[in-house]
C-alpha cells in the first residue's frame, strides 16, 4: 500500500509541475534521471503553498495553508 501511495504522490507532483510550469518541467527533464523524481516531488510539494501566498489575496491564506 505504501508503494501505491508513493507512486501516486510522484505522479501528482509531476503533473502539477508540468501544468504550472512548462519551462521548469523542461529544465527538470534535462537533469540526470536520478534527479528528476526528487525535484518534481519537491516542486510539486511546495507549489501549492507558494500559489496560495502569491495569488489568493482575497481568501484567508492562513486557513488555506492549514
Amino acid at each position: 500500500m505504501m508503494n501505491l501511495y508513493h507512486e501516486l504522490s510522484q505522479q501528482c507532483s509531476k503533473a502539477t509541475t508540468e501544468k504550472y510550469s512548462t519551462s521548469f518541467s523542461s529544465a527538470i527533464k534535462l537533469l540526470h534521471n536520478d534527479m528528476r523524481v526528487p525535484i518534481f516531488n519537491i516542486y510539486g510539494f511546495v507549489l501549492f503553498s507558494d500559489e496560495i501566498v502569491d495569488t489568493f489575496h482575497q481568501f484567508n491564506k492562513e486557513k488555506l495553508l492549514a
